[in-house]
């Protein structure tokens, strides 16, 4: 219902960029006709009402960004509380091997798959068992154990601060490769980016899992001190990134006021070349594509989380494609002639790592929370993306890849899983509300164009739409003495 396209600046593509606009390399790195679509935060309006309907852009904006991360809330802690229930009755250790024999088969089955599933479901869980019965009784050297457990950790704060380091170091060289100008450089340059952030993500977990031999845990142990390490490192990675983002915004602001302060010059010289002296006529009409236009920091922010999710989407299918299609190919047509067993030996069919799986999945939706208010497409470009990494990876599992031989029960690690994913919304949404609270909007571009701040709007509307009676009510309900109260019952 809004303004269509070139109906005004924010709506159309700069007349100094209108000939590569259509470019391959500009439009994959989400610039030209891209950058200037409804993918982005800077093409919306700031008009109060558009359509028939006077539908309340900017409002709408801004409630829709807070909804949804607030029903994310809820739907995790609502599903955390269900797995709690649900896994909350009766002792495991006591008699486990006769519960084990005499109640797990389900007599309602009566499909041939779904039995044969069921089998190696029981199955599992025995080898489990017997994994745990084992490691009660093992013996160990209890002073050697804490050393090597201590040098594992400080190798991995090793690994963790220096691809923290790395992050940071190729954030701030690609922020001068822009001042410079991209033209000049080539696809690894422009892309450095994404893709170190892609390969930390893939080879640094192997490393952690090779350093997790040194510290003898029980397997499930083990898996949840992996998994955590894991989420460190995403987490540390995605952190840094935006610190060096906030440092790029405030560069934006920087040329948003020389700009600005341009545009005035612009104004000027445009009214005094064209009107002569004491005449009045009608305003000077002036192409959108030729209007000089600011930076809009929310635009950069939003494309860069875009082509984050999708430099880790071209990752994960490389990876599939060369780290088990290809070694599963290598392994079945080359045994038959190789000097040891490949299948058995080196280098085998690749596991299908569900933990490691499941983790990127969070972190996914975790850049998807953080970036979402930037880029308003970006859900829509996840399902997609998601709909497509489940049919490639299920292909991938049936063709490619073995179990694992790490025996573990993977249902009791589902609340451990949702835990992770309450930690990193919350940690997503800090970044989204202290750019909402504290960073002024760009004045030229988004719905909340012209404002102090992006929470404005609220105050706004309650004067404009609301009777005086409901602004009052609103400013004691948000009063900080009953705001605090109910933020301790919350938690």
């Amino acid at each position: 219902m809004g303004k269509p396209y070139g109906s005004m600046p924010r709506k159309k593509v700069p007349r100094g960029e209108e000939g590569s606009a259509m470019d391959f390399a500009i439009l994959w790195d989400f610039g030209g006709y891209a950058q200037y679509s409804v993918l982005f935060y800077g093409y919306y309006n700031s008009q109060r009402a558009i359509g028939w309907l006077k539908f309340r852009m900017p409002l709408s904006y801004f409630l829709v960004g807070v909804g949804t991360v607030a029903y994310s809330y809820m739907v995790v802690i609502r599903t955390m509380a269900r797995n709690a229930n649900e896994e909350g009755g009766g002792d495991d250790t006591s008699f486990n091997f006769s519960w084990k024999i005499f109640t797990s088969w389900d007599y309602l089955i009566g499909n041939p798959e779904t039995a044969d599933n069921k089998f190696a479901s029981i199955t599992t869980s025995f080898k489990e068992s017997i994994v745990e019965e084992q490691e009660s009784h093992k013996d160990e050297n209890i002073h050697l154990t804490r050393f090597l457990r201590v040098l594992a950790n400080f190798l991995v704060l090793c690994c963790l601060a220096g691809s923290g380091y790395l992050i940071y170091f190729v954030v701030r060289r690609s922020q001068k490769f822009a001042l410079e100008g991209l033209e000049s450089y080539g696809w690894w340059e422009r892309n450095e980016v994404n893709m170190v952030m892609s390969l930390l993500g893939m080879f640094c977990p192997m490393l952690f899992d090779v350093i997790s031999a040194l510290e003898n845990y029980h397997p499930r142990i083990a898996l949840q001190w992996q998994l955590g390490r894991i989420f460190a490192l995403f987490l540390g990675n995605l952190y840094t990134f935006i610190i060096a983002l906030m440092d790029e915004i405030n560069l934006k602001r920087e040329e948003e006021e020389v700009v600005k302060f341009n545009m005035t010059i612009w104004e000027a010289s445009l009214y005094n070349g064209t009107l002569a002296a004491n005449v009045t006529a009608a305003p000077i009409t002036v192409d959108p594509a030729d209007v000089p236009r600011g930076p809009c920091w929310e635009t950069m922010v939003g494309q860069e989380f875009v082509r984050l999710i999708v430099s880790d989407t071209m990752t994960t299918y490389i990876t599939l494609l060369i780290g088990d299609f290809l070694r599963a190919i290598f392994v079945r047509f080359l045994n038959y002639c190789w000097c040891w067993d490949l299948e058995y030996g080196f280098p085998s069919y690749s596991e299908f790592d569900v933990s490691g799986n499941v983790l990127g999945l969070i972190f996914n939706q975790g850049m998807i929370w953080m970036g979402a208010f930037y880029a308003p497409c970006l859900p829509a470009l996840n399902v997609l993306r998601l709909h497509v990494s489940m049919y490639l990876q299920c292909w991938a599992v049936m063709s490619c890849n073995v179990p694992q031989e790490r025996v573990f029960k993977a249902s009791g690690s589902n609340n451990f899983y949702m835990a992770m994913l309450l930690v990193i919304l919350f940690l997503s949404t800090l970044p989204a509300i202290y750019t909402i609270v504290s960073i002024p909007p760009s004045f030229d571009c988004g719905p909340f164009s012209g404002k102090n701040r992006m929470f404005d709007v609220i105050q706004e509307t309650l004067q404009s739409d609301f009777p005086t009676w409901f602004g009052k009510v609103f400013s004691y309900a948000s009063n900080p003495g009953l705001i605090l109260p109910f933020i301790l019952l919350m938690v």
